[in-house]
């Protein structure tokens, strides 16, 4: 029996969203908890008086349900099976798999007392010409694996979190690898048959490409550069001096089928005086770190840019849009916005060291806005404040302990 680990952040979007006349569409990279999601979703709807004939649910990776990846048949199905005069709750799993999907959606989406729910593994699935099909009529809930604060609670207890935050990391935060706990060797081939799960069915099938050489070259360069900025046209001058030829448009493909896919996150620049998005030289953070380490092996100096990785992703887990801040000659980690405003992060492994510190608070004292500020550390030290700058401890950051 599988552990579920209640990811009730989703599960209080997913129950915030019920009834109302809106297609929910979880989408995320695979095996990060889409499906469970829903299952979990399922048992509180139970929980909650519906009845087991109101709710349809059907994974398209289930060959069980290979003659519904037809759209046609997919629609009959659906149709001959609604509840009579209730609300019917209906969850298509990994939806890309059917052909005009969005068809059956549109199609369901007006008619009165279903309720409809979606999950995807490719963000290609609300490419233009999808969402123009259902604009207006979707809400997107993006899903990562598990954050730290999940990871810890799952351990059974918030204590040692020096040691767990290590075994986050090696360990990779899809959840299945909890299960494989203390089997280095176990979780290594689950995140090989992952990669290769996403880089078949997600990338090479879906974009047409031929080259899983190429593609893997570029994905561990991305890898390697976490935190760093890059262009397209870096990556393919370093592919081609080490004897693979490849152009930066190329390179371009390649990075859109990799953010596509949920693999990579790409972060744009921003400038802060300006108030605009720059267009070149963005940085690319990596969905899992367990996964980075399965492809590349580990790098002693990387912590750093480790810490930045999972902040980014933790912002984004906070709904915040993440970009990377630039003001005067300086760079600021991250400035994070959402429709409550603006705050910006400095992401440094240790500022004990008086010259790191006046180089981390350097980037935020020249901004002159009154928005939030902050460092954040591993020192295990007390808060402090610099100027309206708070100083703070990652970890009890992560864990949602300050704010």
């Amino acid at each position: 029996m599988l552990m579920l680990i209640p990811r009730e952040e989703y599960l209080n979007r997913l129950i915030a969203l019920k009834d109302k006349q809106i297609i929910k569409v979880v989408t995320g990279v695979r095996r990060c908890g889409k499906s469970k999601l829903l299952e979990l979703y399922q048992q509180w709807l139970l929980a909650q008086g519906v009845e087991e004939d109101q709710i349809i649910s059907i994974n398209f990776e289930d060959l069980d349900f290979e003659a519904l990846t037809d759209y046609r048949e997919l629609h009959a199905y659906l149709k001959a099976r609604l509840a009579k005069g209730k609300m019917t709750y209906i969850f298509l799993d990994e939806i890309q798999n059917v052909a005009e999907f969005p068809k059956v959606v549109d199609s369901l989406y007006l008619k009165d007392h279903i309720d409809l729910y979606i999950t995807g593994s490719n963000a290609h699935m609300l490419s233009s010409e999808i969402a123009t099909l259902i604009s207006g009529r979707y809400m997107q809930i993006e899903m990562l694996p598990l954050s730290f604060k999940e990871y810890m609670i799952s351990t059974g207890d918030t204590n040692d979190r020096g040691t767990k935050y290590l075994d986050y990391l090696q360990n990779s935060s899809f959840p299945y690898t909890l299960e494989l706990k203390d089997q280095p060797d176990e979780i290594r081939n689950y995140l090989e048959g992952l990669y290769n799960t996403i880089v078949i069915k997600d990338i090479m099938n879906r974009k047409k490409i031929t080259d899983p050489i190429m593609l893997k070259s570029i994905l561990k360069f991305v890898f390697d550069s976490i935190g760093s900025p890059l262009s397209s046209k870096k990556i393919a001058d370093t592919m081609t001096s080490a004897g693979r030829k490849i152009d930066a448009r190329t390179v371009e493909k390649y990075l859109a089928a990799l953010t596509e896919s949920y693999i990579v996150y790409q972060a744009k620049r921003y400038s802060i005086k300006g108030k605009q998005h720059l267009k070149t030289l963005e940085k690319y953070y990596v969905v899992d770190i367990g996964l980075r380490l399965m492809l590349i092996g580990s790098r002693q100096p990387d912590a750093g840019h480790i810490l930045e990785n999972i902040v980014y992703l933790e912002l984004l887990r906070r709904g915040y849009d993440v970009y990377v801040g630039k003001v005067d000659e300086f760079e600021v980690d991250f400035v994070a916005q959402n429709s409550k405003g603006t705050k910006y992060f400095q992401v440094a492994l240790s500022v004990r060291d008086e010259k790191t510190l006046a180089r981390e608070l350097r980037p935020l004292q020249a901004i002159k806005d009154h928005y939030p500020k902050v460092i954040l550390t591993m020192d295990d030290d007390p808060e402090v404040h610099y100027d309206g700058i708070r100083r703070i401890n990652a970890r009890d950051w992560l864990l949602g302990l300050t704010d």
